[in-house]
């Protein structure tokens, strides 16, 4: 089972007068990754680099830095530890003494590893969408099988037919759920895939 961040990280690192501070994220998908990227860029550090991974999908950039010497190492991290979701970003304060292309590698990559290392970890439960049309009058005990098996409600509508609820619950729960919402309404419920 894959695993994600369950919060913000941070870790500063001092290396030869330079300092990289790393912030590791979790994120959603590549839209967010790229969002909180650019939200948390640091507009008086000399370099901004960053990488994020998301399932296949994966980006790294040296913002600036030797070709090779930033990004990737901190890609190299997220890999390294085996998270999924994971977008971070290390910040780099030129100090004066210059790193080499192996110092930077090391570095970039050590202050992102230290950060995920000690950064919180929950386990990725793939999700599934569900909708359904059900009774009105078997709305509270429908509600009730919703909590039971971990359904989040996104949306419902009163309908002439009944109430349509579109829910969120863990995959491995949805055929326990189904059998019990057909159960409940004695096999009159419509059940339809979400978008």
């Amino acid at each position: 089972m894959s695993e994600t961040l369950s919060q913000i990280a941070e870790h500063t690192l001092e290396v030869n007068r330079s300092r990289f501070v790393a912030l590791a994220m979790p994120v959603r998908d590549v839209d967010h990754a790229v969002e909180v990227l650019h939200a948390q860029r640091i507009a008086d550090a000399h370099h901004n680099a960053w990488a994020y991974r998301i399932g296949n999908d994966y980006r790294f950039n040296d913002d600036g830095e030797v070709g090779g010497t930033a990004g990737k190492p901190i890609l190299a991290a997220i890999d390294g530890q085996g998270l999924d979701r994971v977008a971070v970003r290390v910040a780099r304060w030129f100090g004066g003494i210059k790193l080499g292309t192996g110092g930077l590698a090391r570095a970039y990559g050590g202050c992102a590893s230290e950060c995920l290392r000690r950064a919180a970890r929950q386990a990725i439960v793939e999700q599934a969408a569900l909708s359904f049309v059900i009774d009105f009058a078997l709305e509270q005990a429908a509600r009730a099988a919703l909590a039971t098996h971990g359904g989040q409600v996104l949306g419902h509508d009163y309908g002439a037919n009944g109430l349509h609820l579109r829910i969120q619950l863990p995959a491995s729960h949805e055929g326990a759920l189904r059998s019990a919402l057909t159960d409940l309404s004695r096999g009159r419920i419509v059940f339809a895939e979400s978008a």
